[in-house]
């Protein structure tokens, strides 16, 4: 009886063995490796170009996939979820995020988290629901989460991702550009992680010159924030060459950073949570931060108004050349996204 139990045992081992052997080599050859810069289709419908001294609106938004609604944890932060809570919630969610960003109106839309197929969201193709309603204006789309299978939580399993980052702009866009950041995780981890990634938007200006418009979404949950920093140090050098080239900057997007300035609430941070390097800030740039609101809740737990830690990690950089007219957190209350929306007025000089 006890060899047959033996003879079983390694029986069990050795498929389970060969089935995570079988996995690690099909996650390992499908592994998405886009190269450091790639081009990116533009969709322009319209001929408008921007001017100095016009103002105009930008808003960042990371919308949670449409699943992370006030509702929702999320098990990297301590929770228990791995995706939405059903296919209605997340349609409910979608149509919420895309009537907001419709009556927004904002001649600049920079968002993250952007599913195009995923089981964490029921497979609803955001991509194409928000690009047929945010109209009228061009977009760019780029992945930077293309796995197809995330194996974790175990008994839960995210599954398959197709996400991104989508930029919306009422103005011609002359060019886009997929920016790879560095760092990764080490294997054999990296291969369901994210590869993130920016989008670099220019956009003439009349008279001559160019806007570099970034949309931009760092790591989260990197021991010591260690990846955050080589994405940080990458940025800050392309930042100061396009302003010191005499070229218009505006960053915008989710830093998972504590931003100089911006909101938090006094109970402790989660383990994620990393304020932004003093010496990060490149010469010449400044914020546009709203100090009175948060923009990211923790996903611990369901949102609990007064009961959850919140803080500003979502916001706009700006080179001295950009006028900050204005800047607002969109108190959304967390219905629909873990994040609420940043919207700003900036003039051009």
């Amino acid at each position: 009886m006890v060899r047959k139990s033996l003879i079983a045992a390694g029986v069990i081992v050795g498929v389970t063995l060969l089935l995570v052997g079988l996995y690690l080599a099909f996650m390992t050859a499908s592994d998405y490796r886009p190269a450091p810069a790639v081009d990116l289709p533009v969709s322009n419908d319209q001929s408008d170009i921007l001017e100095r001294e016009r103002p105009f609106t930008a808003l960042t938004f990371n919308i949670g996939y449409c699943g992370m609604d006030a509702g929702a944890d999320f098990f990297m932060d301590g929770g228990q979820g791995s995706g939405a809570s059903s296919l209605e919630q997340t349609q409910e969610n979608l149509e919420r995020i895309a009537a907001f960003l419709v009556g927004e109106k904002a001649d600049l839309a920079l968002l993250q988290e952007v599913d195009v197929s995923a089981s964490r969201s029921f497979h609803v193709d955001e991509l194409g629901e928000l690009r047929r309603r945010v109209t009228p204006g061009g977009s760019v789309f780029a992945f930077n989460y293309k796995v197809p299978w995330v194996p974790v939580p175990l008994f839960k399993p995210m599954g398959a991702v197709q996400s991104g980052l989508l930029a919306f702009s009422r103005f011609t866009v002359r060019s886009a550009v997929r920016r790879r950041l560095p760092g990764q995780e080490a294997w054999p981890r990296q291969l369901a992680e994210l590869d993130r990634c920016a989008i670099e938007l220019r956009l003439p200006l009349a008279g001559g010159g160019e806007l570099v418009l970034i949309d931009l979404h760092l790591s989260a949950f990197d021991r010591g924030g260690r990846i955050r920093r080589q994405q940080l140090d990458f940025l800050r050098q392309r930042l100061l060459a396009e302003y010191r080239a005499g070229r218009h900057v505006i960053v915008g997007g989710d830093w998972n950073h504590g931003l100089p300035g911006g909101f938090r609430t006094t109970m402790p941070p989660p383990s994620w949570y990393v304020e932004l390097p003093q010496d990060f800030t490149p010469p010449g740039f400044r914020w546009a931060i709203d100090p009175a609101r948060p923009t990211v809740r923790a996903s611990s737990t369901p949102y609990r108004p007064g009961g959850s830690f919140t803080a500003a990690i979502d916001g706009f950089l700006v080179s001295a050349n950009v006028e900050v007219r204005s800047v607002a957190v969109r108190d959304l209350g967390f219905r629909n996204s873990d994040h609420n929306p940043v919207g700003a007025e900036f003039v051009l000089h």
